[in-house]
């Protein structure tokens, strides 16, 4: 399948300003404007950026709501020889935003698929935060309700990655909250806020300092935020305290801490304290 001459279409994924929109890329530009359709995720947000950059291309909406119905048409639009670009409402396409759907199908069909790299918000906050960027991982957005949350953070809590996290403005002050709680209030870490735009701040200090400082300013719970922090020290003690986190879900605080220190190698009268400590805190 494809056109007369039997060529199929490229799907271009297209990442597009963060927050400043003087960060659109020529080439990106050169794409959206060559392109027969863009996929946007938001078509009228995108329709500011185009007409920032004279582009006049027509455009559809794809997002996580209609993703399902709307891949397949995308689809067929590609055999038939079309070139469409893949965009969201800021960063890159797939990155905690919709679009992987769209281009695992190109893949599976054969088609052909570019990149037309640009901004990141994880990945810039992980040059400027001051933290081991070497390796990291990257986790998104944490779940919204508390108990999910905090079983998510004593998973991630051993890793001895750099963390990387997503949030909006309204869940700042839960999440420092539960990963002062899970990952201890001294751990080093990040916040990156605003990036890119005119109130941009980001500060690098210990957990507890940043819960406060986001607390006593309500200025730093507006807009999008990534949170970063610093991976876990190769110890007993930190696998010890992981595994606790996830046995005092379910069992008494004496059991959880004896099967954590057998499991772990770690003190047991250690993790009982510790036990102790993280019940009281609740």
């Amino acid at each position: 399948m494809g056109d007369a001459t039997g060529k199929t279409g490229t799907l271009y994924v297209v990442a597009t300003p963060i927050g400043n929109i003087s960060d659109m890329t020529q080439r990106a530009i050169a794409t959206l404007q060559s392109v027969q359709l863009i996929a946007a995720e938001d078509t009228r947000q995108t329709g500011k950026l185009c007409a920032r950059y004279s582009i006049d291309t027509p455009m559809v909406a794809y997002h996580e709501h209609n993703e399902v119905r709307q891949t397949p048409v995308l689809l067929k639009r590609l055999l038939k020889g079309e070139d469409l670009a893949l965009v969201t409402d800021a960063g890159s396409p797939l990155v905690s935003d919709p679009g992987f759907r769209l281009v695992s199908a190109a893949r599976d069909a054969h088609l052909k698929v570019t990149p037309v790299p640009g901004p990141c918000a994880a990945i810039a906050a992980l040059s400027a935060a001051g933290l081991a960027c070497h390796r990291f991982h990257f986790e998104g957005f944490l779940p919204a309700k508390a108990g999910a949350r905090r079983g998510r953070l004593a998973e991630l809590a051993g890793l001895p990655e750099t963390l990387i996290f997503y949030e909006s403005g309204h869940r700042i002050d839960d999440a420092l909250g539960d990963m002062c709680h899970v990952l201890g209030r001294d751990r080093r870490a990040a916040l990156a806020r605003e990036l890119t735009k005119l109130h941009e701040t980001i500060r690098r200090d210990t957990l507890g300092a940043l819960l406060e400082w986001v607390a006593a300013d309500p200025q730093q719970r507006k807009g999008e935020h990534v949170i970063l922090v610093e991976g876990a020290p190769a110890s007993k003690d930190g696998e010890g305290a992981r595994v606790l986190e996830l046995l005092m879900q379910a069992l008494p605080l004496s059991r959880a801490a004896d099967l954590a220190a057998q499991i772990t190698g770690s003190s047991r009268n250690r993790l009982y304290k510790l036990a102790l400590e993280r019940r009281k805190d609740d």
